[in-house]
């Protein structure tokens, strides 16, 4: 298992820059960070070479399935959680899935690739897999943040600014909503940009076969639709989050709305959604210790007009990510084919 001493302060910092700006060449990373872009581009190939940083392309919703994803709560039999787990990830709709202390033994949220399987998946496949004793699922409606906007916070005001003065050109200028037909040079542009979200044009048109100027405006079109976000995969603990929960909460339905906003906001924030059952808002969030986590329960939620009642399920293990596997908290070397359309 990774511990704190992986990373150093330049490694943290590099990090953070990343996550303001996923798809900054080194030659600014270093300018900005006050490094060398030689320094830059061996400190990042370390990370990812020892399977720790990822800079992916998170899909929209619209890409990665039909219909939104599903919060799961898993109870298992007695000693079996980790077996849950472990068959639950290799589930192809599987996108997350964490051994639990608490609410529940084992979370997960999953995404039909084609909504006819849903029934299924939630009343049979989930249920029926061997060591499950009883599973909970709610549907979420929408997310008030997701944890590509989550930024661990190193970096100065300047350096803050002329990272997202470069990453506003890749933002999304409106809501994804639904793709519709994808050419097929925008699939497989998608697919390339899901595996490496620093994919350049000039490594598109090579990687694909097309002009340069297809692949520049391909890759542009996919991003500033929303088709496609960059952002790095990184385990929480690894920059100093040792406690990562997921917090269901009971709220009036008049306050949906203004608690999922109030908690995106919230610094801990990594993916807030609200959803169609018992949980009205779910926070999954991040904390350096029992300290910040007792704030947040005690003083931010109890400040919240509307949270009626939460309860808290603890990660005791995340054997995957956004599709992504994992092995002892790195990445693991070779992933699962990803669900859905990309």
């Amino acid at each position: 298992m990774y511990d704190m001493d992986t990373l150093d302060d330049d490694d943290l910092d590099l990090v953070a820059a990343l996550q303001y700006a996923p798809r900054a060449p080194l030659s600014l990373l270093a300018e900005v960070l006050g490094v060398s872009a030689s320094t830059a581009g061996r400190r990042l190939t370390r990370l990812e070479s020892d399977r720790l940083l990822r800079v992916i392309g998170q899909q929209a919703w619209s890409v990665s399935g039909e219909g939104n994803p599903w919060h799961v709560w898993v109870t298992a039999e007695p000693g079996r959680a980790a077996e849950v787990a472990r068959r639950l990830a290799d589930l192809p709709e599987a996108s997350h899935v964490a051994v639990t202390a608490g609410q529940a033994d084992v979370y997960c949220t999953v995404q039909p690739s084609r909504r006819d399987r849903t029934r299924d998946l939630l009343t049979r496949t989930i249920p029926a897999t061997p060591g499950v004793r009883a599973a909970r699922s709610e549907l979420v409606l929408s997310s008030a943040t997701k944890s590509d906007s989550w930024r661990l916070p190193r970096l100065d005001p300047d350096q803050l600014r002329r990272l997202t003065e470069h990453a506003a050109q890749d933002e999304a200028v409106s809501s994804p909503g639904r793709h519709g037909t994808l050419t097929d040079d925008e699939l497989r542009t998608l697919r390339l940009l899901a595996a490496d979200g620093r994919m350049t044009a000039a490594q598109v048109s090579r990687e694909l076969g097309i002009g340069q100027s297809t692949a520049y405006r391909t890759t542009q079109s996919l991003l500033q639709r929303g088709l496609v976000r960059p952002r790095v995969e990184i385990e929480p603990g690894l920059l100093g989050y040792a406690l990562e929960v997921v917090i269901p909460l009971t709220v009036s339905p008049s306050a949906m709305r203004d608690v999922a906003l109030a908690l995106a906001r919230h610094p801990s924030a990594r993916y807030v959604s609200t959803t169609a059952g018992t949980s009205c808002v779910v926070h999954h969030g991040v904390f350096r210790d029992e300290d910040g986590l007792t704030e947040f329960l005690t003083r931010d939620l109890a400040d919240l007009p509307g949270v009626t009642s939460f309860d808290v399920s603890v990660v005791l293990d995340a054997l995957r990510r956004h599709w992504l596997d994992r092995e002892d908290g790195r990445l693991a070397a070779h992933d699962k084919p990803e669900n859905g359309g990309a």
